[in-house]
C-alpha cells in the first residue's frame, strides 16, 4: 500500500499489486480462520490485542469493495509486525541478557551523575550563545538556544539554528569537540561494569564445584554435575 500509493508506481505496476494485495488478503483470511478454529477459547484470541490485529490486517480490503477510497487503511496491515516482539519473551531465558541488566543497574548512579554533568553544560552553553548572539541572530530565548546546545553537543547539527558572530562560531567549535569527547564517557562506564559483572559471575561460576568428584565450573543454575551427574549443593563450594 506504501508504494502503490506512487502515482508513477500505481500506473505501472497497478494490476499486480492489486493482485498481490488480494493474495495476502485471503491469505490473512485463511490464518485468522484457522486460529478461530485451534484455539480453545475463540472469542478470548478474537476480541485480544493480537486478534485485533490479525482482523484489522484483512478487514480493510474487504471494505474498500463497499466503500471506495477506504482501501489505503490496508496499510493497517503493519501492525502485523507487532507480532515479531512476541520474540523478546525469549530474553528471559537467555542467561547472558541478564550481564547487561545487571551492568546497568550497576553503572546506573554514575550515568545519572553523568547526565546532570551534561544538562549542566548544556544550560551554561545556552545561556553563553544568548548573550553572544542575541535575537537578532536567531537565538531568541534561553530554551532555544539550550535547544541549539543540545543538537551541536550530540554532533547532530540541525542546522536551522546557526551562529553568526566570531565569537559565536568559536564556541560552537569548543561544544562540538566536547560533544566527541563526551560520547564516549557513557560507553566507558557502561563496559567497565559490564566487566566486572563478567568477572562477578565467572568467579561464582568457579565456584561451583561436584561434592562427589569435584569438578568445577558447573553454572549457577545448574542442579546436577556435568562430569559424574551427581546432585550439586544447594550453595556454591569452593
Amino acid at each position: 500500500m506504501i508504494v502503490d500509493s506512487v502515482a508513477e508506481i500505481n500506473q505501472q505496476y497497478g494490476k499486480q499489486l492489486l493482485i498481490a494485495e488480494w493474495f495476502f488478503t485471503v491469505l490473512f483470511t485463511i490464518e485468522y480462520s484457522l486460529r478461530i478454529f485451534c484455539v480453545h477459547k475463540p472469542l478470548k484470541y478474537i476480541f485480544s490485542f493480537y486478534g485485533l490485529i490479525d482482523l484489522l490486517a484483512i478487514m480493510p480490503t474487504y471494505v474498500s469493495l463497499l466503500v471506495p477510497g477506504t482501501h489505503y487503511l490496508q496499510v493497517i496491515r503493519i501492525l502485523r509486525i507487532l507480532r515479531i516482539f512476541r520474540i523478546l519473551k525469549m530474553v528471559q531465558f537467555i542467561r547472558q541478557s541478564n550481564l547487561l541488566l545487571n551492568a546497568l543497574w550497576a553503572s546506573r548512579h554514575k550515568i545519572l551523575i553523568f547526565l546532570f554533568a551534561i544538562s549542566t553544560l548544556l544550560v551554561v552553553f545556552g545561556s553563553a550563545m544568548y548573550l553572544i548572539e542575541g535575537p537578532d541572530n536567531g537565538f531568541t530565548n534561553i530554551p532555544t538556544c539550550i535547544y541549539w546546545a543540545v543538537v551541536t553537543l550530540t554532533t547532530v547539527g540541525f542546522g536551522d539554528i546557526t551562529p553568526k558572530t566570531d565569537l559565536g562560531r568559536a564556541v560552537s567549535a569548543l561544544v562540538m569537540i566536547i560533544g566527541y569527547a563526551i560520547i564516549a564517557v557513557p560507553t566507558g562506564i557502561f563496559s567497565a561494569e559490564l566487566n566486572q559483572e563478567i568477572k562477578r559471575q565467572e568467579d561464582q561460576k568457579t565456584l561451583r564445584a561436584c561434592g562427589d568428584c569435584g569438578k568445577k565450573g558447573h553454572e549457577e543454575q545448574a542442579k546436577f554435575c556435568m562430569e559424574c551427574g551427581s546432585p550439586l549443593p544447594d550453595h556454591p563450594t569452593t
